[in-house]
C-alpha cells in the first residue's frame, strides 16, 4: 500500500482517536436501530396482515436481507479501500432513504421484500465501514475491545429498538408508527455521517508502515487471492468465517421463527417485543467485556464456548413452553453470541494485514451475513416440513457443529502486546 498522505502525523489507539471513535460507535447504534425496527413487527406482520400461511413465504425479508447484506459486504470492503470509508458510509444511509415509508405502507408483501433489500445494502455499506474505521482507528493492541464496543452499540440499539417498536404496536398498531422510529434514525445517522464523521483510510496506512510486506505475493495480494485464503486455505479465517455463518443463521432463526413460536403459544405482541429484545440486548451489553477480554486470554476459547452455549440455548427454545423459559434461553443466546461476534471480527484483524484487512473483512461478512439467508431458508422449508420445533432443534445441532470444528480448526491468532509499536492506546 502507498501512503497518499504523511501518515507520521496519524496516531493510532482508542485514546488518542477517542472523539472520532465514540461518534463511530454513536452512528452503528443508529445502524443497529434501522434493523431494530423490524424484529419484533414483521414476523407478525407476515402473519397478522398480509396473512402468509407458510413459512419459507413468510421469511423472504430475511432471505432477501441476508442475500443483499452478504453481497453488498464483500463489496464494501473493496470500495472503502478504493474510495475512502466515509463515502461508502454515506451511500449506505442515502440508500436506505426509502425503507421506512415502504415499511409503513407498502401496499403488498413485495414492498416488504424491496424494502429489505435496500435496508441488506445499508447494512452491508453502513456495519461494515463502521467495523473497518474502527479497527483503523484502534490499531493493534485494543482490536478486540474495540469490536466489542462497536457490535454492542449497534446490538444494543436493535434491542431497544425491537422493545420501543413491540411497544408501540401494542398500543398503535403493526403500522405504520412502529417504523416513524426508524426514519429518525436514518436522518440522524446521515446527518452525522456527512457532517461529522472523518475519513479513517490513513490510520490504516500508518499501521501497515509499521508492518510493512516483504514478500511480494503478499503485497500484490488480489481480492480473489484474499476471498480464498479468508474462506478456505487459512485455518483462523476460514474457520471464522464458518462461524460466522452458523452465528448469522441463528440470529435469522431467532428474528424470523422465535416470534412465531411465542405467538403460537399465546404470547402477546408486547411481550414477544420483551423477548425480542432480550437477546440482542445481553449479546449488545456482554461484547463490552469480551471484546476485551478476547484481548486478554485469546479469541479461540471464547469462540468455541459461545458456539457450544448458543446451540444449547436453540434446544433450550425448542422445549420451551413458557415466557420465564423462553427469558432465560434468550439470556444465554445472548450470552453466547457476545463471546462470539466480537472476537471473531478481531480474529480476521488479527491475522489480516492492514493492506487487504478492509477486503478480508468484506468476505468475512459475506459469509456472516450469508447466514441470514441459509437461516431463512433451512428454518422456513424445516418449519413447513416438519413443523417449527424440528427446524429449531436441527440449528441447535449445526450451532454444535459449528463449535466444534472452530475447536478443532481455528489456530490462536491473539498477538502479545507489544511496545514500541507507535499505537497510543
Amino acid at each position: 500500500m502507498t501512503p497518499h498522505a504523511d501518515t507520521r502525523a496519524v496516531r493510532l489507539g482508542l485514546r488518542a482517536n477517542l472523539a472520532q471513535f465514540g461518534l463511530l460507535v454513536l452512528v452503528n447504534a443508529l445502524v443497529g436501530g434501522m434493523l431494530g425496527q423490524e424484529r419484533t413487527v414483521l414476523p407478525l406482520l407476515a402473519d397478522q396482515v398480509f396473512r402468509l400461511s407458510a413459512y419459507t413465504a413468510a421469511l423472504t425479508y430475511i432471505l432477501a436481507f441476508g442475500t443483499t447484506k452478504a453481497v453488498t459486504n464483500f463489496f464494501a470492503g473493496t470500495l472503502s479501500d478504493r474510495y475512502g470509508r466515509r463515502p461508502v458510509l454515506i451511500a449506505g444511509w442515502l440508500v436506505a432513504l426509502p425503507v421506512p415509508a415502504m415499511l409503513a405502507w407498502g401496499p403488498s408483501w413485495g414492498w416488504i421484500v424491496a424494502a429489505n433489500v435496500l435496508l441488506g445494502v445499508n447494512q452491508g455499506l453502513t456495519w461494515s465501514t463502521t467495523v473497518i474505521m474502527k479497527i483503523d482507528l484502534a490499531g493493534p493492541e485494543r482490536r478486540g475491545l474495540a469490536m466489542g464496543l462497536n457490535e454492542a452499540a449497534g446490538y444494543g440499539a436493535v434491542a431497544a429498538t425491537a422493545m420501543a417498536t413491540g411497544a408501540i404496536a401494542e398500543h398503535a398498531g403493526l403500522r405504520p408508527e412502529p417504523f416513524l422510529l426508524g426514519a429518525a434514525y436514518l436522518v440522524v445517522g446521515l446527518g452525522l455521517s456527512v457532517f461529522a464523521v472523518r475519513e479513517t483510510r490513513e490510520h490504516a496506512r500508518a499501521e501497515a508502515a509499521l508492518h510493512p510486506v516483504q514478500a511480494p505475493e503478499e503485497r500484490e495480494l488480489t481480492t480473489a487471492r484474499i476471498a480464498r485464503r479468508t474462506s478456505l486455505t487459512d485455518k483462523a479465517l476460514s474457520a471464522a468465517s464458518q462461524a460466522g455463518l452458523v452465528n448469522n443463521l441463528n440470529d435469522a432463526l431467532a428474528w424470523g421463527v422465535f416470534p412465531l413460536l411465542f405467538a403460537a403459544h399465546g404470547l402477546s405482541v408486547a411481550e414477544i417485543g420483551v423477548l425480542a429484545a432480550l437477546y440482542p440486548a445481553v449479546w449488545g451489553a456482554g461484547q463490552l467485556v469480551t471484546g476485551w477480554w478476547s484481548d486478554h486470554i485469546g479469541r479461540k476459547p471464547l469462540i468455541t464456548a459461545g458456539m457450544l452455549l448458543q446451540a444449547a440455548a436453540i434446544g433450550l427454545v425448542a422445549e420451551g413452553t413458557t415466557f420465564a423459559v423462553w427469558a432465560v434461553a434468550q439470556v444465554l443466546l445472548g450470552i453466547g453470541t457476545a463471546l462470539v461476534y466480537p472476537t471473531l471480527l478481531a480474529v480476521i484483524g488479527d491475522v489480516a494485514h492492514p493492506a487487504w484487512r478492509a477486503r478480508a473483512v468484506g468476505v468475512y461478512r459475506l459469509w456472516r451475513d450469508g447466514g441470514f439467508a441459509v437461516g431463512a431458508l433451512l428454518a422456513g422449508v424445516l418449519a413447513d416440513a416438519y413443523g417449527l420445533t424440528p427446524a429449531i432443534w436441527t440449528v441447535a445441532a449445526l450451532t454444535a457443529a459449528s463449535g466444534l470444528v472452530v475447536a478443532v480448526r481455528m489456530y490462536e491468532t491473539r498477538r502479545p502486546a507489544t511496545s514500541g509499536t507507535g499505537a497510543a492506546t
